[in-house]
């Protein structure tokens, strides 16, 4: 095995034993350590870096400067180990990290993707299954996606209607209830997964193969049906191509629980602490962030601000 591939997993178990969540920086340095490989390098360079992204450089500067993020953070990880490995320089590319303008899916878009979901070829009938009711759950729960396919059968109490999710970002844990209507869904899926499985497996979310389906599986699927029902544009070669993701429907479970506080009247500074820590967010400005991004939860927020700021003046 390569020094560097080696290197990279432990790397990788050591992080995630920690807590954190590494679905995306690990598909980025796996890829970096196949390009490095390929050349029979045994340590990280500056120029190494360089060789690959003028090689696979068709992203925008903001997506190499989190790469770059990525690889520092190994190779700093490294060096400690061996000071013949580089840490290529921040400055290598200028950029700041910027959060996606989130898209709001309709009720509409939300039914036909859970209901194409359905219709997804499968050996077996595992994979629409699965995939219709990760979906799902996504939708009505705001689960990240890597907490929703790291679920154990163990961690979901359907006589309670409780998920417990013990290891959210940065190892946090938390517990979410669970509407009665998901409560029966998850039942149907569990009785019908175990039918066809043949058993009760570890994992709750199951492949066609019985495996626990990856991060990767999940976005795959997500884009093939956004493609279907018109999200996204069509692709050759299986490729997601660019449009509404994933990671929206958490967005849009945060962003309309805020609609329904100011439209319900409730204190959504009272609100936003239960929100927070229901996202399972580290900071409480990472749930305001939703205010300024959705363009409704501005409008409601500055029509808050100008009744209440009337009322004051009346006096």
């Amino acid at each position: 095995m390569n020094i560097l591939t080696k290197e990279l997993d432990r790397y990788l178990s050591i992080r995630r034993s920690l807590g954190y969540d590494l679905s995306t920086s690990a598909r980025v340095l796996r890829r970096f350590v196949v390009f490095a490989e390929a050349r029979k390098a045994r340590h990280i360079t500056t120029g190494l870096f360089l060789a690959w992204q003028a090689e696979f450089g068709n992203a925008n500067q903001n997506t190499w400067y989190a790469r770059l993020g990525m690889i520092r953070q190994f190779a700093s990880w490294l060096h400690g180990l061996n000071p013949h490995n580089e840490v290529p320089p921040k400055a290598l590319i200028p950029g700041r990290y910027r959060r996606a303008k989130p898209y709001i899916y309709s009720d509409e878009e939300i039914a036909r993707i859970v209901s194409e979901a359905a219709r997804l070829p499968s050996t077996n009938g595992i994979r629409a299954l699965t995939f219709t009711t990760l979906f799902g759950l996504i939708a009505v729960t705001g689960l990240r996606v890597s907490e929703a396919i790291a679920l154990d059968t163990d961690d979901a109490d359907l006589d309670r209607g409780v998920l417990t999710i013990r290891r959210g970002k940065s190892g946090k844990a938390r517990l979410i209830p669970l509407s009665q209507s998901a409560t029966n869904r998850l039942t149907a899926y569990v009785c019908e997964r175990d039918r066809l499985v043949g058993r009760t497996p570890k994992s709750f979310f199951v492949s066609d193969a019985g495996n626990r389906p990856d991060d990767c599986s999940a976005r795959y699927n997500f884009a093939a049906v956004c493609q279907r029902i018109g999200l996204r544009s069509r692709q050759k070669f299986n490729r997601h191509g660019r449009g509404p993701r994933i990671h929206d429907l958490r967005h849009t479970f945060a962003a309309r629980t805020m609609v329904d506080w100011y439209r319900s009247g409730k204190d959504p500074e009272r609100e936003m602490i239960k929100l927070s820590t229901y996202l399972g967010h580290e900071k409480p400005e990472h749930t305001y962030w939703y205010i300024e991004a959705v363009p409704e939860l501005l409008e409601l927020a500055c029509e808050r601000a100008a009744r209440a700021v009337s009322g004051e003046c009346s006096r």
